[in-house]
């Protein structure tokens, strides 16, 4: 029942360690900057690696065309563009964190798998 508590110590410290490059990564993710384009790069939005829109550029011969909803949807097209950006830059930031610790999911797959065989 307690085999696993011996593994513990371990899986803490190793969560610490996680703990700190998480925060490493998130405050490199506020720096990262990603685009998405619209429109032949009429309309340009940039967002940052937490996923906020930082910059929107918008040509000025589209500005003064007045077509209010082809901008809006050029918009639309180029914040999605660059969200996805950086939804997947984050995604790979996180697991190249993950891959540094192996032991870490070992460790809590066996806690996982001793507290399931716990008899109450």
């Amino acid at each position: 029942m307690f085999k696993g508590l011996g593994n513990i110590a371990q899986m803490f410290k190793q969560a610490q360690q996680l703990q700190g490059k998480m925060s490493e990564v998130q405050e490199g993710l506020g720096q990262l900057r990603v685009e998405g384009q619209a429109g032949g790069s009429m309309v340009c939005v940039t967002a940052n690696g937490q996923q906020r829109i930082v910059a929107v550029k918008i040509e000025d011969s589209l500005l003064k065309s007045g077509d209010r909803e082809m901008i809006e949807d050029l918009l639309v097209a180029a914040t999605n563009q660059a969200l996805e950006r950086a939804r997947e830059a984050a995604a790979q930031a996180m697991t190249e964190v993950t891959s540094e610790m192996p032991g870490l999911n070992e460790a809590m797959s066996k806690f996982a798998a001793e507290d399931d065989s716990i008899d109450v």
